[in-house]
């Protein structure tokens, strides 16, 4: 340890950096916990509600299971849609690819076999980002523009791969292997126990690391008490549900889809490229960051998620028609706003984005219950996106003056 000396000839110990303060105020407040805040509080109603007028337990485990496999297909495209919202990009095609890919797919099972056929369609898929990537790296267009463009066109290649016509899988085998890769439920409530202490632990572990950095406490605060809050809820699932609880294999494919893109985001050089690309591109590309590269790897992790999303939804329906899927582009971009995902870049984290996708389901799964007309579900469901969008909005303004 270096000692400094007085000019009295007496050693003096260097002074510490002052150590950061977390503002609390900050991590609880709605900017950063907003989207939990909202999914634990409809969750609170609809159980209340249900409960009032007799109707099934809505936290009952098949209720709770079921939200999460109607939200998994979205789930996955989102957290890839906030990867390119990160770098600062956007991507209107999502479900149209998706749909070009269930097509694909579909057409080809009977003549190919599924997985072969799943290939093919996973090619297809990617090659839809790297246009969409090269479009908007090398002509310098708009990335709104191009993706709405290719959103139309590639829809109209859906009607061509479909004649225009429902199609549907004839093979045995191949409707067997959709099957075995789409259906069927996997007992999770072991798993659910040791992942929610897995987190709890990781989420001190960060906390602890944080504070021998010291100034960087406040940062990592926010981080660390959304892993705890998640943990949590993940230990209470398994512990409440036991054995009862199974969840469908596409709600495996979304956990393990958004754990690895949260750890890159979160522990490695590329998630932090990432966000510097987004944050500010001609920074990062002056520290010998190569921009063009991220935001082509986030289109082609877009389409990649769309692709596969894709093929679950064909599995899942062993049919196509050529509407399929047409508007979930828009649930997919309101959940990552509801996360809280920058749509100038920069900023953005895939938990919240799965925790808003899980509100929107939350929401159309309570509407059901209820009674309620799709009507009613348009006009609460966009009020919900724009409250969102209002308080994030508001919520950095305010950050940002009192910075000044």
């Amino acid at each position: 340890m270096n000692v400094s000396t007085s000019s009295n000839g007496h050693s003096v110990a260097p002074e510490r950096p002052p150590k950061a303060r977390v503002d609390w105020r900050r991590v609880f407040g709605l900017r950063e916990m907003g989207v939990y805040y909202a999914l634990i509080l409809l969750v609170l109603v609809l159980s209340a509600v249900t409960a009032y007028t007799g109707r099934a337990n809505y936290l009952s485990i098949v209720n709770v299971t079921n939200v999460l496999y109607q939200s998994s297909l979205i789930a996955i495209m989102a957290v890839a849609m906030t990867v390119i919202l990160i770098t600062g990009n956007f991507d209107l095609s999502v479900a149209s690819v998706a749909a070009l890919s269930a097509a694909v797919m579909i057409g080809l099972a009977d003549s190919i076999g599924f997985v072969p056929a799943a290939l093919v369609a996973m090619l297809v898929a990617v090659l839809a980002g790297v246009l969409n990537g090269a479009i908007v790296q090398w002509l310098g267009i708009n990335a709104f523009i191009v993706t709405l463009g290719t959103l139309t066109a590639i829809r109209g290649v859906v009607l061509i791969v479909t004649d225009g016509r429902s199609l549907s899988v004839e093979s045995v085998d191949a409707i067997a292997a959709m099957r075995v890769f789409e259906s069927g439920r996997v007992p999770l409530g072991g798993f659910f126990i040791v992942l929610g202490i897995v987190l709890i632990a990781a989420s001190g572990l960060m906390m602890m690391r944080a504070k021998r950095a010291g100034r960087a406490l406040g940062n990592a605060a926010p981080a660390a008490f959304g892993m705890l809050a998640g943990g949590v809820v993940v230990f209470a699932l398994g512990w409440i549900g036991g054995a009862r609880l199974a969840v469908a294999k596409p709600v495996i494919y979304m956990a393990i889809f958004t754990g690895i893109v949260w750890f890159v985001l979160s522990f490695t050089n590329t998630g932090r490229r990432l966000y510097a690309v987004g944050g500010n591109a001609e920074a990062a590309r002056l520290s010998g960051i190569n921009v063009g590269r991220y935001k082509m790897a986030g289109f082609i992790l877009c389409s990649a998620a769309a692709g596969f999303g894709g093929i679950l939804f064909g599995s899942r329906l062993g049919a196509i028609n050529p509407t399929a899927l047409q508007g979930a582009e828009l649930t997919v971009i309101a959940s990552a706003i509801l996360g809280g995902t920058s749509l100038y870049g920069g900023a953005g984290s895939v938990i919240k984005t799965l925790v808003g996708a899980l509100l929107l389901f939350t929401l159309t799964n309570g509407f059901n219950i209820l009674n309620l007309g799709a009507n009613y579900q348009g006009v609460i469901e966009g009020t919900v996106v724009v409250t969102a969008a209002a308080i994030y909005t508001v919520g950095g303004s305010r950050r940002r003056a009192r910075t000044r």
